[in-house]
């Protein structure tokens, strides 16, 4: 608390991001979804090319070339295009420019009651209502529970997260389709680890209320340039456009757009890590369920595993041994764990280590 902040800033729950270790602490880091591969080696090249002088300039305030290329991913117009500093930038613009404020509308927005953290202080910070639906017992989202409920928009990740379920892009649709009045942001940020997927980027040109996040910082390797974008129709973009121009006109800086172009137009390469990732979840998987975990499908890169011991006590003994896993320690949540999916040597020395508990346990 302090006198110099205003009321919401002393009032608000910030975000809680997962636990980055101290700079030479020898860690596995399972906590907070990054890809344990590097990004592709087109990035080397591009920042061995970059030009210095020109960090003196400002930068592409559209990030073209970035444009260009997510456009070619994606399969879409450059106009259907948005970037920004990483998806949380993108959907903190897009809750300020598709979702109205509370004295404007007693309508709230929609979103899961178990999702992204980051919604419901988006909704505090932005003074938006929001309702929350709640998940089927198993994590599901059923798109039935967002229909016929007066709303000023609808959010949620897909896969969810941390549950690591996903939903068709059918049922995507059946939400846009039934609330034509409000914009359906579609949160992206696993997707590339569906093993068979389609993004609901398919929907934009049918549906032009549904609004894409996709992020750079999982399947592409680069959590650590901060770059994600949207994906909709040229409506919805300008309007993002509209809402960024109001408050920070050049967004993303110029290596971030060298660095995401390169990313992007290397195609082959991501396929190649998301593929790793997808075939050690399986194997990581099979051996859980051995050891007594139960866990939903996993659609992501990490899954949701309810182990066969107390959780709290199995994440901080893990954390005692140099392993970092995600630990929500709420109701419903705290009877998992969120484990990121890293190497096979790292997920094999998590193993070890879980076996090891779980013996101890069984035997206390």
């Amino acid at each position: 608390m302090s006198k110099y902040w205003n009321k919401l800033i002393n009032d608000i729950e910030p975000y809680v991001a997962g636990e980055q270790p101290k700079p030479g602490q020898k860690v596995i880091k399972l906590n907070t979804n990054e890809n344990p591969y590097p990004p592709t080696p087109k990035v080397k090249e591009a920042l061995e090319k970059f030009d210095l002088s020109t960090l003196r300039l400002y930068p592409d305030t559209n990030s073209t070339d970035v444009i260009k290329a997510a456009a070619a991913f994606d399969g879409v117009s450059e106009e259907n295009i948005f970037c920004g500093n990483g998806s949380d930038e993108v959907l903190a613009i897009a809750f300020q420019t598709f979702f109205e404020k509370k004295a404007l509308t007693g309508l709230p927005v929609l979103m899961p009651d178990y999702s992204y953290s980051f919604y419901p202080v988006f909704s505090e910070f932005y003074d938006i209502r929001r309702k929350t639906i709640a998940l089927k017992e198993d994590f599901r989202l059923d798109p039935d529970d967002y229909i016929g409920v007066p709303n000023c928009g609808i959010v949620f990740a897909n896969p969810n997260a941390p549950t690591s379920r996903a939903i068709a892009v059918e049922d995507c649709a059946k939400i846009a389709e039934a609330n034509p009045d409000s914009v359906v942001i579609v949160d992206e940020a696993y997707v590339a680890f569906e093993e068979n997927y389609e993004s609901a980027v398919s929907l934009i040109n049918e549906y032009k209320n549904v609004c894409v996040i996709r992020t750079l910082s999982k399947a592409f390797s680069l959590a650590g340039i901060r770059l994600g974008y949207a994906v909709g129709s040229a409506e919805l973009i300008e309007g993002l456009k509209r809402a960024r121009d109001s408050f920070n006109s050049y967004p993303v800086d110029r290596l971030a757009q060298k660095v995401a172009e390169a990313a992007l137009l290397d195609k082959a390469y991501y396929d190649e890590t998301r593929s790793k990732i997808i075939s050690t979840r399986a194997r990581f998987v099979k051996e859980l369920e051995e050891l007594g975990f139960a866990m939903p499908p996993s659609s992501a890169n990490f899954v949701f595993a309810k182990p066969p011991m107390d959780c709290g006590t199995l994440y901080q003994n893990l954390r005692n041994k140099g392993i970092l896993v995600r630990y929500f320690n709420k109701p419903v949540l705290n009877d998992y764990l969120r484990i990121t999916i890293g190497t096979d040597e790292e997920m094999a020395q998590l193993l070890e280590a879980i076996k090891e508990e779980v013996k101890n346990a069984e035997n206390s």
